[in-house]
């Protein structure tokens, strides 16, 4: 047999949703999410996904256009959805969402977005090739392209 092709994966093929509950120990003494916790759940969402993507396992290379919209509460269940926008040779982009919903009114709405930049590693701590991304819709098609200047702007800013 010949050499076989390279690897793609559709977005949603890797897409993580993850879902958590706003506690008391997660909040600002008014009651508020964290900031920071919620970075954190959203770094953990888009490090699955790009896990799933890579079948590696992946380091966090950077975090940009960090965009808090609305404060979450105690009791709030949030929802975060990672998609992978496109993969390099060993980088990915994620672009991830975060939700958060009343119980009471079960009425949701965006409180945070962000592109996290992931890099797949071998068991040595190298950098590891990764599956081409393949876009199927409209949307994921503008993100891969998009993705490409994103990725141009950030290492212009090193």
């Amino acid at each position: 047999m010949g050499k076989s092709a390279k690897r793609t994966k559709t977005p949603k093929e890797t897409e993580t949703i993850m879902t958590e509950v706003v506690c008391p120990n997660d909040t600002n003494p008014m009651g508020i999410l964290q900031g920071g916790r919620l970075v954190q759940w959203m770094d953990i969402a888009s490090a699955v996904c790009a896990q799933n993507h890579a079948e590696h396992i992946c380091v966090t290379a950077s975090i940009d256009s960090v965009k808090f919209r609305a404060p979450a509460k105690v009791g709030d269940i949030i929802t975060i959805k990672a998609r992978i926008t496109r993969s390099f040779k060993s980088s990915m982009e994620i672009f991830v969402e975060a939700w958060a919903k009343k119980v009471i009114s079960q009425k949701a709405y965006l409180i945070n977005e962000a592109y996290f930049t992931f890099v797949a590693i071998d068991d040595y701590g190298n950098p590891s090739e990764v599956p081409e991304t393949r876009p199927q819709t409209e949307k994921e098609k503008k993100e891969y392209t998009n993705a490409e200047v994103r990725k141009k702007h950030r290492l212009s800013m090193n």
